[in-house]
């Protein structure tokens, strides 16, 4: 039984061997990258089984992203790889801040031959959460009725859906993404959310607002990720607003915002309360963001620990 179970697609992820404009680096480090096996994988170090849909090339580095998959301990049972697609690339541009800009070569994507049908019930049904984001529907037009196959499935199955808008204005417009995502909500029973993208499907980023509005949506647990600033969110009645943890240099912030997620569904498996979830997570992203690579900084749950102090309170 999985605790996590995502769907998206994933991909070659070049990253450059220096900062600054694309066009001037000379040479790039494979990594893989997707917003969603990130999370798994996230969730895997922190000791969750998390298990990955999605389609890959049937080409060398599909079946890299497949055993690199594995090796993080991800169930890969519903990975298949096709023919007659490329697997999906990017490239990164990193700047000195560590601010910087994804360019995607993913169209066709090899997703776009996953359908509906193809879900399998039984995965569903041994699972307890199932993550999404914006991502895989922006990916291909035919990926939304996945996207809506998947959620009936487990809505069937009494496992909660946890979704991350992650919106890539590189794959669609704000207006096609608010369209396409603003219906999704009323599904969703925990809500990781930028404040920016909240702005672009709510029309509005005030904290108030939003946790008003997706209160009256129903949705059980809110966050919004507030990145330098922290996260504020709302659970069981109660609000919270939890400062960022500070860090000295950010190496590059991408695999922070699934990071971060990671750790709040984590906490919600183990019946934390919001306080400490929001500190886990808020924990994790500043973790991220030291390392370069979509997931290379993604840490161990007793690494975590010892970052909050937990392990030397314990062995004192």
């Amino acid at each position: 039984m999985n605790d996590v179970i995502t769907i998206g697609d994933a991909m070659i992820s070049f990253s450059p061997s220096t900062t600054g404009p694309m066009k001037f680096v000379q040479s790039f480090e494979r990594r893989v990258g997707g917003a969603e096996l990130n999370v798994a994988i996230g969730c895997a170090r922190l000791g969750l089984t998390s298990g990955w849909i999605s389609r890959l090339g049937r080409d060398e580095f599909g079946q890299h992203i497949k055993n690199f998959a594995r090796g993080e301990g991800i169930d890969t049972n519903e990975v298949k790889r096709v023919d007659g697609y490329a697997t999906s690339l990017n490239f990164k541009e990193i700047m000195a801040n560590g601010a910087g800009r994804t360019f995607y070569y993913r169209s066709p994507s090899p997703t776009e031959t996953l359908l509906p049908e193809d879900l399998d019930p039984h995965f569903f049904q041994q699972a307890k959460i199932l993550h999404l984001t914006g991502v895989f529907p922006a990916v291909s037009a035919t990926n939304m009725d996945v996207t809506k196959r998947a959620i009936q499935l487990a809505k069937e199955h009494d496992v909660k859906i946890s979704f991350d808008p992650n919106i890539r204005l590189r794959l669609w417009d704000k207006e096609d993404a608010r369209r396409a995502l603003y219906p999704l909500l009323k599904d969703v029973d925990l809500l990781l959310a930028g404040d920016e993208e909240m702005e672009m499907i709510l029309g509005t980023k005030d904290p108030e607002d939003v946790l008003k509005r997706t209160a009256e949506l129903g949705i059980e647990l809110v966050v919004i990720k507030q990145g330098e600033h922290g996260s504020i969110g709302y659970y069981k009645g109660e609000t919270v607003q939890a400062n960022a943890v500070p860090v000295d240099k950010v190496a590059d912030t991408v695999g922070a915002g699934d990071g971060f997620d990671a750790g709040v569904l984590y906490g919600y498996l183990q019946g934390w309360g919001l306080e400490r979830m929001l500190a886990f997570a808020n924990t994790i992203g500043s973790m991220v963001v030291r390392v370069v690579g979509d997931n290379e900084g993604l840490p161990y749950l007793e690494e975590v620990r010892a970052q909050m102090g937990e392990l030397e309170r314990i062995e004192r």
